[in-house]
């Protein structure tokens, strides 16, 4: 069966239609999981021309399990970023729900989320992953896109180092690296130079601003930067970039980092890359001078600000990030004053 895809199908998805201002910017975001949805549940208040680039490499729960039962992509991740975007009313509010249920039962289908049997089935019926999602993005009143960020499903491995000992191990799967214990050294791909789709690169070429972060530091954020394509896209590309810090140490793969180690970590795996600012929870900055240093080694500025959520000091809010994000498009565009209400002088 086939089905004909309207490139900028009628009612209320409408890819590429926000504007921020009168600049009218476009937003590309990367990364997976609950942190790319952060930072969409933020963007979506300042313009609805944004594209979610999406890591691949999930090989737990109902993703994992139809990865490996259907040969597809880990749908997951793409779901939720899908539902973070969806349109405020009633019939998008509805949807994002049904998408994001999970069945309980006593057979197969336990645990798997209503979004994803319905991604992967028409994945199945449409023969192509971005059509497919922009499918249920029509269906939900999506405002933006989002996009796989490589063409394969990848598989995460990793050196981990172990903090009492000093042995180091490899750690294979991105279930296993994000509960590994121990020091992740550093992390891979495989296959280790895979295709990135041209969706997601045109989106990172042709955006005014790529955010990377918040997330799972070396299976949500680092991998972007191991799809030569796209780290590329990337590293030359015109838009600025940002980088939304974590507001938790918690996860087995930051044990031990400082928020200065993160830069360090997304240097040491992409040495080309630079950035124009990097956002920061002060409650998370034990010493600001050290992370202005390993900013500005990537050239970027430091922009302190309270995003984090009155309810859960781990999870970001989303009108507080929108805030910051905003704070830090005008400061660096330069369309306010750069010294009203900086942390530090020029920013």
């Amino acid at each position: 069966m086939s089905l004909q895809f309207e490139p900028n199908p009628p009612g209320p998805y409408r890819p590429g239609a926000g504007k921020l201002g009168a600049r009218g910017a476009r937003v590309v975001a990367l990364g997976g999981g609950h942190g790319l949805s952060a930072t969409l549940a933020a963007v979506r208040h300042l313009t609805s021309d944004v594209t979610a680039v999406v890591t691949v490499a999930d090989d737990g729960g109902s993703s994992g399990r139809l990865r490996g039962e259907f040969g597809v992509l880990p749908p997951g991740d793409l779901r939720m970023a899908l539902s973070a975007l969806c349109d405020d009313g009633e019939w998008g509010q509805t949807w994002r729900d049904v998408l994001q249920h999970r069945l309980h039962s006593d057979g197969p289908l336990d645990n798997h989320s209503v979004g994803n049997i319905l991604i992967v089935a028409l994945w199945s019926i449409i023969g192509d992953e971005v059509d497919g999602l922009e499918w249920v993005a029509r269906l939900l009143g999506v405002r933006g896109r989002v996009v796989p960020m490589a063409a394969v499903p990848l598989d995460i491995e990793a050196d981990v180092v172990d903090t009492s000992t000093g042995v180091e191990r490899v750690v294979r799967g991105q279930a296993n690296v994000a509960k590994a214990s121990g020091r992740v050294r550093s992390v891979r791909l495989d296959p280790p130079a895979p295709p990135a789709r041209a969706e997601a690169v045109r989106a990172v070429r042709e955006a005014d601003w790529a955010i990377l972060g918040p997330g799972s530091w070396y299976t949500s954020v680092i991998p972007h930067l191991l799809v030569p394509e796209l780290a590329d896209a990337l590293c030359t590309t015109t838009a600025r970039r940002a980088l939304v810090l974590n507001l938790s140490r918690d996860d087995a793969e930051s044990e031990g980092m400082t928020v200065s180690d993160h830069l360090f970590s997304l240097h040491e795996h992409a040495p080309d890359l630079t950035l124009d600012v990097v956002i920061a929870d002060p409650l998370m900055v034990d010493d600001l001078d050290a992370l202005e240093r390993a900013a500005g080694r990537l050239g970027a500025r430091t922009l302190l600000r309270q995003v984090r959520s009155a309810e859960s000091a781990a999870i970001h809010d989303p009108l507080r990030l929108a805030a910051a994000l905003r704070d830090a498009m005008d400061r660096i565009e330069g369309d306010v004053d750069p010294s009203g209400g900086s942390t530090r002088p020029g920013m």
